[in-house]
């Protein structure tokens, strides 16, 4: 493992000089944050077990430990890999876990008690974007004769009103239609939702306090939840007629060519957070230096994989393709993450942005994107009764936590490892994006205003509604 960083030693001698420097490029890209002159202490606890789950965006983690940014850290880390989605979060609850990367809606679920109840928080973004919407081969030959063409190839992002069509006439033939996400509270199932809702078709809703939890309820389309490696077994095997997963999981479909990638995340909700770094309340409050030293990897790890225009991105697809990470052929992995995206074989396309991991403030943890799972969970009913929008921004600095991220870029600044200027400047918006565009069904969002946002939809809960 190499190290990457100035000694201890020289970095002391460093500090004084660095002090006036960093208090001011802290004032600068945090002014709406808390802002400490005394850098952060010794970790509490040293010896650390992270889980994740075979996905390319656990690749942050892989990065912090194989290019030494944990041991510079003082951390000694262990990766360990989750059978699921599940187990990885109830691990992290138990303490078997000390942290994790986890669905971006982990977190928000478990602390508002959808399924597990715990206190879960986040003080990292893992990434932006990484998923795409894949349909077998047998459900594309149907969707493919109804799509519009430009130069011989189907137009791209795909309108779900096309796809409402074959499930139509999967309806008058009697079969039901049905697709695979990876988690209740995952980003796949709300922008699975989000894409076949846009496209006219109710992806079916929860009905907690009728003890109905399927997501079933009044459904056009059958959602049901498959682990991410199982996902192309699965379609093939022709239990579901696609999914929307993460990578490599879509582009092994296009390889064994069982399947087409027909939308990816970007064209659902453009630049949409997608993993996080979870680790329960109670172990962050015990460890909170330790804490801020996992985020300082973190976010150097983040770095490594965008700077100059992703020039490290080939590195990390040898690192991951490893059987101890997510074990893929680096073909599969590489055809997502070097900035292309392959939908039918040899159609393939320029996706600058299918994976983010720093630019575009990727790594920070705004109140806004908690607030839009929580819009999305209230959306479909899992949020069983209407809410004020104070208690969605009440929830989400709650989870969120940009205070801690602060902390950890502040002190790497302050030790001359990163530029003020290589964070953005919050001193205007204190956790919250402006209203956002780029969405697929046009559709613009603004965090402050959740109930608003939830009116604006034809398919979805709104005000006191029930399912």
């Amino acid at each position: 493992m190499q190290n990457t960083l100035t000694s201890k030693d020289k970095h002391k001698n460093r500090r004084g000089f660095l002090k006036l420097t960093a208090i001011t490029a802290c004032l600068f890209a945090f002014a709406a944050l808390p802002c400490a002159e005394a850098a952060t202490g010794k970790a509490e606890k040293t010896s650390l077990k992270f889980g994740f789950i075979k996905l390319t965006d656990m690749v942050p983690l892989a990065v912090a430990y194989e290019k030494g940014y944990f041991e510079d850290e003082g951390l000694s880390v262990k990766l360990e890999a989750q059978a699921n989605w599940k187990v990885l979060l109830d691990r992290v609850v138990t303490g078997e876990l000390d942290g994790a990367h986890m669905l971006a809606g982990q977190p928000i679920g478990a602390t508002i008690g959808i399924g597990t109840k715990a206190e879960i928080i986040t003080p990292f973004s893992m990434d932006m974007n990484g998923n795409a919407i894949t349909l077998s081969n047998t459900v594309w030959k149907e969707l493919k004769k109804k799509l519009p063409v430009k130069d011989g190839k189907p137009v791209h992002p795909i309108d779900p009103k096309y796809l409402k069509e074959v499930v139509n006439e999967y309806k008058k033939a009697g079969k039901s239609f049905k697709m695979g996400m990876v988690f209740p509270v995952s980003t796949h199932n709300y922008e699975l939702r989000y894409w076949l809702a846009a496209g006219g078709m109710n992806p079916g809703y929860y009905a907690p306090l009728k003890g109905d939890t399927s997501g079933t309820l009044k459904a056009d389309v059958l959602l049901s939840v498959t682990p991410p490696p199982q996902m192309p077994s699965t379609m093939e095997a022709g239990t579901i007629d696609g999914y929307c997963v993460g990578e490599p999981w879509n582009q092994q479909a296009v390889f064994m060519g069982i399947g087409v990638p027909v939308a990816t995340d970007n064209d659902v909700q453009k630049n949409n957070p997608e993993k996080v770094f979870g680790i329960s309340k109670k172990w962050a409050d015990a460890n909170p230096n330790t804490l801020i030293h996992v985020v300082k990897a973190l976010i150097r790890a983040g770095y490594w994989l965008d700077e100059q225009k992703d020039k490290n991105r080939m590195e990390a697809v040898k690192m991951i393709s490893q059987s101890k990470y997510v074990g893929a052929d680096e073909k599969v992995i590489a055809n997502s993450m070097t900035g292309t995206f392959e939908y039918e074989k040899g159609d393939q396309r320029m996706a600058p942005d299918f994976n983010v991991f720093f630019r575009y403030n990727a790594t920070y943890p705004y109140y806004s994107d908690a607030v839009w799972y929580l819009t999305q969970m209230r959306r479909w009913g899992q949020i069983p009764d209407a809410k004020p929008d104070s208690w969605y921004l009440d929830m989400a600095k709650k989870i969120y936590r940009p205070d801690i991220y602060a902390a950890a870029a502040n002190d790497l600044i302050r030790e001359g490892k990163m530029k003020a200027s290589d964070f953005p400047n919050f001193a205007t918006e204190s956790g919250f994006k402006g209203v956002e565009t780029g969405f697929i069904d046009g559709i613009s969002y603004d965090g402050r205003k959740p109930n608003d946002y939830l009116k604006k939809f034809k398919i979805g809960l709104k005000g006191n509604e029930q399912p």
